[in-house]
């Protein structure tokens, strides 16, 4: 068993990359997250390890580039804004297969927005952000505990697959207090990192760390390998989790994060009215969780609910889901507002009291 203490999030952040063994840490002060690199400020030295508050979001991202290329486990967190200055890098670091880990706690936007929680950010991270073909993976946890578990997880997919990786969560999870317990956790068998450019090591040649091919065809070549890792990390990463949805349903929902906090509380309000409500709560955003919907299709009367803290950036891969087999529908609020049980519910019965 492993210790549990009452934690903030951003701090659970922090000391769960250090149980996880990452060597180096990169990053610039933004609210919601500037805990996180607080804790790593005060923690990182006094075992040895690297703590860097950047000049810019933009010079994290690139310490990250070269740290990660050396072969160290390293990470950087930031919010929203901060993430846009680091989507080039992003990109650099997804051209050169590196892993790492990247810390998004979202705040309402879109601009400077607010520093209240959002989900607005999921077109970035799992749309690509940064330009050019690639993807990353992105966990989305639902509490403090889950925000340990899958930075744990996290670490081990990026070099597994020699990928950065985002973990994001809303401002709500970075800020709000819960008992967490740092588990032991059975480790993943990880390959060895031959490919980093930590001097000979008894190579003939010196490993090179790069990007940028000037050759079409060679760059092709490049992006159809890295298509096949992408297409593996699908078949392979998916993590979601369903709820209430074993039998038949009124209605399905479809939420991440804190969101998925509020509707477990909407199916109780649901139960009381004689209405059954499921839930499928991915917890990675991509890979997207396409075989949860395989499962449920046949299981909801009135089709699925979209429920986010955005204009209905999920709601599009909930549709592509579905695949037209059932009615897909969105409720969400954003700018920092949090969407409440009530109003999800009386979103609720107004699909079923219109389909009646």
């Amino acid at each position: 068993m492993g210790d549990k203490v009452l934690i903030k999030g951003s701090e659970a952040i922090g000391e769960a990359a250090i149980r996880a063994n990452c060597k180096a840490f990169f990053g610039y002060p933004i609210t919601p997250q500037t805990e996180v690199a607080a804790y790593m400020s005060k923690k990182m030295p006094k075992i040895g390890r690297i703590f860097i508050q950047a000049e810019s979001e933009i010079a994290a991202i690139n310490m990250v580039y070269g740290a990660a290329g050396s072969g160290v486990r390293c990470m950087t967190s930031s919010s929203s804004p901060g993430i846009s200055l680091k989507s080039e890098g992003i990109s650099y670091i997804a051209g050169a297969e590196l892993p790492c880990v990247i810390i998004n706690i979202v705040r309402g936007g879109p601009g400077l927005g607010s520093i209240q929680p959002a989900q607005s950010d999921y077109f970035q991270a799992t749309k690509g952000g940064g330009h050019g073909d690639y993807r990353m993976p992105v966990f989305a946890p639902s509490s403090v505990q889950e925000m340990v578990d899958v930075l744990q997880d996290a670490f081990d997919v990026a070099d597994t697959y020699r990928t950065p990786c985002m973990v994001m969560g809303d401002g709500m999870l970075g800020q709000m207090m819960e008992p967490v317990e740092f588990k032991e956790r059975k480790q993943r068998k990880l390959p060895e990192k031959d490919w980093a450019a930590n001097g000979l090591g008894g190579r003939k040649e010196h490993n090179i760390i790069n990007s940028l091919y000037l050759s079409p065809e060679v760059l092709e070549q490049h992006n159809i390998h890295l298509q096949k890792k992408f297409k593996k990390i699908e078949e392979e990463e998916v993590r979601y989790e369903t709820f209430n949805c074993d039998s038949e349903c009124d209605l399905i929902m479809v939420a991440y994060g804190t969101t998925s906090r509020i509707c477990r509380n909407v199916i109780k309000l649901a139960e009381k009215k004689g209405i059954k409500l499921g839930l499928i709560r991915p917890i990675t955003l991509w890979p997207f969780p396409n075989e949860a919907f395989e499962k449920t299709v046949d299981k909801t009367k009135y089709g699925y609910l979209s429920v986010e803290m955005s204009c209905g950036q999920m709601v599009e891969d909930v549709r592509l889901s579905v695949n037209g087999k059932k009615p897909v529908y969105f409720y969400g609020r954003t700018g920092g507002m949090v969407p409440d049980p009530q109003g999800i519910f009386e979103k609720v019965e107004s699909i079923i009291g219109g389909v009646k």
